[in-house]
């Protein structure tokens, strides 16, 4: 095996448990929920395989939907996120996604910092619309999403420089 493949098995438990055991059972204002765990997917390599995030995003979410009793619509986003991902790093990046010489761990730059953004509300808005599945709560999934966003961003770029591997 090789280490990055250790390194994204690591990182799929770790924010898992992270996510079932701390944040799962904390709340802000009653419906304020960070949710560190799509982490996993932002973080995973660029030019890892396609079906492998698509696989291990599933899993996730599938997961993540045992735990909190959610029918489905963790995996729902994970999967939506996986799958747009491409996208948000070739709007994000621009000509550096074209080369893969993207490193997500590093300094929290402007781009590094638009992907982590986009990918958490696009998650976001998904888990929030299929939890509600109903237009006329427009307002609420707005609410909800925006404000989850940004505890959620908060908590990914804590993360981030906690797992930071040190330079030598």
């Amino acid at each position: 095996m090789n280490s990055t493949l250790l390194v994204n098995i690591f990182r799929f438990i770790f924010l898992l448990a992270v996510q079932i055991l701390i944040f799962n059972n904390m709340t802000f204002l009653g419906f304020v929920l960070p949710m560190p765990y799509i982490l996993f997917i932002i973080l995973y390599p660029v030019n890892g395989n396609k079906s492998g995030l698509l696989i291990s995003s599933f899993l996730l979410g599938i997961i993540m939907d045992l735990f909190s009793n959610s029918g489905g619509i963790h995996a729902a986003s994970c999967l939506v996120l996986a799958y747009y991902r491409p996208y948000i790093f070739k709007f994000s990046f621009g000509v550096s996604y074209e080369y893969q010489t993207i490193k997500l761990n590093d300094v929290l730059t402007p781009e590094r910092f638009s992907f982590i953004l986009l990918s958490v509300i696009i998650h976001h808005f998904t888990l929030f619309t299929l939890e509600a599945f109903q237009i006329s709560f427009f307002l609420d999934i707005l609410i909800r999403a925006l404000l989850s966003t940004v505890f959620t961003v908060i908590s990914c770029i804590i993360i981030i420089y906690l797992i930071k591997p040190t330079k030598r």
